[in-house]
């Protein structure tokens, strides 16, 4: 379940990377997915903008596209890119 406090959180993280290289991975359905860098541009309540290189198209993504993994966001540091959002630890029982 997604607390209020993980957006929070999450869009405060989004906020201190604006200006910051990204790679963006989601499904376009039917086993169709993409994966584009962009720039994170703003930053807003409810959703963040980001510019994507290849075209210079401004795209819009809810804080819950991310939190929820229809989206997948990685973030460049300079040398490497990392997951925004770990991936899942799965529980072995």
């Amino acid at each position: 379940m997604i607390c209020k406090s993980d957006i929070v959180n999450l869009k405060t993280g989004i906020d201190e990377m604006i200006g910051q290289k990204i790679i963006v991975k989601g499904s376009l359905g039917r086993n169709k997915s993409f994966e584009k860098e962009a720039i994170i541009e703003k930053a807003y309540p409810n959703i963040f903008v980001v510019k994507y290189e290849e075209n210079e198209r401004n795209v819009t993504y809810s804080y819950t596209d991310v939190l929820t993994r229809t989206v997948e966001v990685q973030v460049f540091d300079g040398q490497n890119y990392s997951p925004l959002i770990p991936p899942p630890v799965a529980v072995v029982k």
